[in-house]
């Protein structure tokens, strides 16, 4: 499994402060929940993990961001090799203008993957999976669409219609394609903001679901501005305030007991 370590993050705008010394330990095998009112970082964090913060011209990012290890803001780090291992999942899924298949089998087109590295991410995934070493690279592309359709929870819902415009889904299976893409890519961590915000009850307790099932083998970083969601999911919670960190820990002791005043006022929905 990978994990992020953090160390003294700071990131400002045109000289105002988003992000102040935030130094964590994110764990693995689990699902965090990154929590605080709207306005307090939560985003800006989550797009540090994966550099995606350096699409902002304005952003200045001081600090160090380890992943395995290896710091991430170093000037020699391989930017395509993190965005291999950190999927992301926005709060609006973007399928990209092709059918279902293509969607899923873009990454592995995009970043040249070799017959090989599909069948380790396909073993990654699914243990179990009976797999032909014989069978060609298209059909074993195949067979990483079909499995990550599964991993997602959508794949009985469009097995039928693999060919067809992506965009033809709801919102709800959009998203969850979103999550089959980042998988298929062999994502180590998935950094998710707000990725429920924009769907229907359903879809959500789908989305739920499958990023449950997932953190066993991935884990998973999300923003979320909604306590309920933040306590059926999380193993592990972080609460920010005004781009501060404040309180951090394992998500049973967090909410039961929590340690700082702040913390214990948002809980109680004193700040909002």
């Amino acid at each position: 499994m990978a994990h992020f370590t953090i160390d003294n993050l700071k990131v400002s705008a045109n000289g105002n402060n988003i992000l102040n010394n935030i130094s964590l330990t994110i764990p693995d095998n689990s699902i965090v929940a990154i929590i605080g009112p709207s306005g307090c970082g939560k985003t800006t964090m989550l797009r540090c993990l994966n550099r995606l913060i350096e699409q902002e011209s304005s952003m200045k990012v001081e600090g160090n961001i380890f992943l395995d290890n290896e710091n991430i803001y170093d000037e020699n780090y391989d930017l395509i090799n993190l965005r291999k291992k950190v999927g992301f999942i926005a709060q609006r899924p973007f399928p990209l203008p092709y059918s279902i298949f293509d969607n899923v089998a873009f990454g592995a087109k995009i970043h040249k993957m070799k017959k090989l590295e599909i069948l380790n991410i396909i073993k990654s995934l699914e243990p179990e999976f009976n797999i032909n070493e014989n069978r060609s690279f298209i059909q074993t592309t195949s067979d990483l669409v079909e499995i990550c359709l599964k991993k997602a929870g959508l794949w009985n819902e469009v097995k039928d219609r693999l060919e067809q415009p992506a965009k033809a889904l709801s919102i709800g299976q959009q998203q969850r394609l979103t999550l089959a893409r980042a998988l298929s890519i062999g994502s180590k961590i998935i950094l998710a903001d707000e990725p429920t915000s924009a769907l229907d009850p359903i879809s959500t307790r789908m989305i739920e679901e499958q990023l449950i099932t997932l953190k066993s083998q991935i884990s998973i970083v999300m923003v979320t501005h909604i306590l309920r969601q933040a306590r059926r999911l999380a193993d592990y919670v972080v609460f920010m305030y005004m781009g501060e960190l404040i309180e951090h820990g394992p998500a049973t002791e967090f909410f039961s007991n929590p340690k700082n005043q702040k913390t214990q006022a948002y809980i109680k929905g004193e700040i909002i």
